[in-house]
């Protein structure tokens, strides 16, 4: 029959420009051609496997995991239980994914009885492993997850599959560095991302190892690790027409990198591209990253309603707005409400990274609170982590910290010192944004010790860099430091002093005071002793009395 024959040619034609398509990574191309011919005639198992991962990395899970679905089937109804078991455990992963954990265990389960329960020895068998030992780690039981994926790594090497093996080894590598063998886990990474990028592992495999790799260096802190890996990344995607799986997250570290450089424009550019990608349907996860990435760049740029808004969307989509949004509410003298949340972000925090995260923003913060107390803690902490991870990003965090802490006790020498060693790490690491922020304090420590052709130096350079940068709010704050507006003295008093005034002639106690103030109840002790040394007083009646005679009192607190 001529009608028949005319669409058979039409369904080989479409299969085998599919088929090249997806030996040549075109995968909208193979999707697009392997479904034409789908759609005229039923494919075969391991074409409707081809169209499958088409889907799914171009972008179309929920394809993906109806045409994995059929493929199962079409594998078992062969009595290939392997490949069958390898289709569910793709849809087990992509439900995860998507956040539908009890149809993902039923998967799993699905998989471990075709596999008589772990009894039959195949490679599917350490594929069946990984979610269960990710789960391990994920959950913290870091000695079973490490112990899971030194199985996985046994089967894989037996079987000689290079896939298995390359997860296996991600897996104990990411374990090593959750049990602190940071040296360890990043070598074991470095060499699994030699034969990614050789191109010895299937896409879908290359594509989660690749994030999976630079999360795992950005969650250590080792930034130029990071940006080596987020810029092969880049390339792996761009050499893949139609890739869209993995796109969003290369977008956000490279947005990143971008802001650290200096280059925020073009940052802010890549950060509206990640949102774009992972917030079509369904949702990813990371989607929270890239709205807290535009939120810090509009920050940054002092375009604050933006902020505020990138910010809510990250806590809409899981990710918390903190430290950059303490670090808004600071900016715009919002003292109390940026000590309140950093206070509490600091005390929630559990794992290293997110404190290491946090510490610095919190340093910050409390030092402008004048709770220098707390600020030493933080130092301390955040002094652990960066011994103990040896990252360049973290030493010059510390430094930079350490030398605000001391400028703020006045110990200007050894602030110059801190800071001197903060200007030369963040040269280093080509952080023009942070080295500016640093000459800011440099130049206040010089101007302390009576050098102030140097001060003037540093001021300059820094106005310089926040200029070129578009740092509009450290412009301003710069301004306000090198010519402030001649406050109303009164008795000597600092402005955090009148503040504790108020309180005391309110007749609160130190206690309350520190409660309203967030501050500790030291510090309000200190504050108290100073206000009674410069007013020459020496009791609370005396300071309620000036206070009134000074029309403080009345006053709003």
């Amino acid at each position: 029959m001529p009608g028949w024959g005319a669409n058979s040619i039409t369904v080989a034609d479409e299969l085998t420009r599919g088929r090249d398509a997806y030996d040549r990574l075109a995968w909208a191309d193979a999707f697009a051609h392997l479904a034409a011919a789908d759609r005229a005639r039923p494919l075969a198992a391991e074409d409707l496997d081809r169209l499958a991962i088409a889907a799914f990395l171009s972008d179309q899970e929920q394809a993906s995991m109806d045409i994995w679905q059929r493929a199962h089937n079409a594998f078992l109804s062969l009595g290939d239980e392997p490949r069958a078991v390898r289709t569910a455990i793709h849809m087990a992963m992509g439900l995860v994914n998507a956040g539908e954990f009890a149809r993902a265990g039923g998967w799993l389960a699905r998989a471990r009885r075709l596999l008589d329960d772990g009894q039959r020895d195949c490679v599917e068998l350490g594929y069946l492993l990984v979610p269960a030992a990710l789960q391990s780690l994920m959950s913290g039981d870091l000695e079973n997850a490490n112990a899971a994926f030194r199985h996985v790594m046994e089967i894989a090497d037996r079987f000689r599959d290079r896939d298995l093996q390359t997860l296996g080894r991600l897996g104990y590598g990411q374990s090593l560095i959750a049990l602190g063998d940071a040296a360890g886990g990043v070598a074991l990474l470095d060499e699994i991302m030699v034969a990614v990028t050789s191109g010895e592992v299937s896409p879908m495999i290359a594509g989660t190892v690749y994030c999976a790799v630079i999360e795992a260096c950005h969650g250590i802190f080792d930034l130029r690790r990071a940006q080596e890996w987020t810029a092969a990344l880049n390339r792996w995607c761009e050499a893949q027409p139609g890739l869209v799986a993995f796109r969003g997250n290369c977008l956000v570290y490279r947005a990143e990198i971008m802001q650290l450089h200096g280059a925020w424009a073009d940052a802010l550019a890549e950060a509206h591209k990640a949102r774009e990608w992972l917030s079509r349907p369904p949702a990813r996860l990371a989607a929270g990253a890239a709205y807290y990435q535009l939120g810090e760049l509009h920050r940054l740029r002092g375009e604050f309603a933006k902020a505020e808004a990138a910010y809510r969307e990250a806590s809409a989509a899981g990710r918390s707005p903190q430290p950059g949004l303490a670090l808004m509410r600071l900016a715009n003298g919002q003292l109390e409400a940026a000590a309140v949340a950093i206070r509490r972000e600091h005390e929630e925090a559990r794992e290293r990274a997110a404190r290491a995260t946090i510490l610095p923003a919190y340093v910050e913060i409390m030092i402008a609170a004048q709770d220098i107390e707390a600020a030493h803690t933080g130092l301390s902490e955040l002094s652990e982590i960066a011994s103990a991870l040896r990252a360049p990003f973290l030493r010059a965090v510390e430094a930079h910290a350490r030398g605000a802490v001391l400028l703020a006790q006045g110990d200007h020498h050894r602030a110059l010192e801190s800071l001197r060693r903060a200007s030369s790490a963040w040269r280093e690491l080509d952080a023009p944004y942070e080295a500016a922020r640093v000459r800011v304090m440099i130049g206040l420590a010089s101007r302390h010790l009576g050098d102030k052709e140097n001060a003037e130096m540093e001021f300059k350079a820094a106005r310089q860099a926040f200029e070129r940068l578009g740092a509009a709010p450290d412009l301003a704050s710069l301004d306000r430091l090198l010519h402030p507006a001649a406050p109303k003295e009164i008795g000597g008093l600092s402005a955090r002093e009148v503040q504790v005034l108020r309180l005391v002639a309110s007749g609160k106690s130190n206690r309350a005071i520190a409660t309203e103030l967030v501050i500790s109840e030291k510090t309000v002790a200190r504050h108290v002793s100073n206000i009674f040394t410069k007013l020459g007083l020496s009791t609370r009646a005396a300071a309620t009395a000036f206070a009134y005679e000074h029309g403080l009192k009345s006053a709003a607190t």
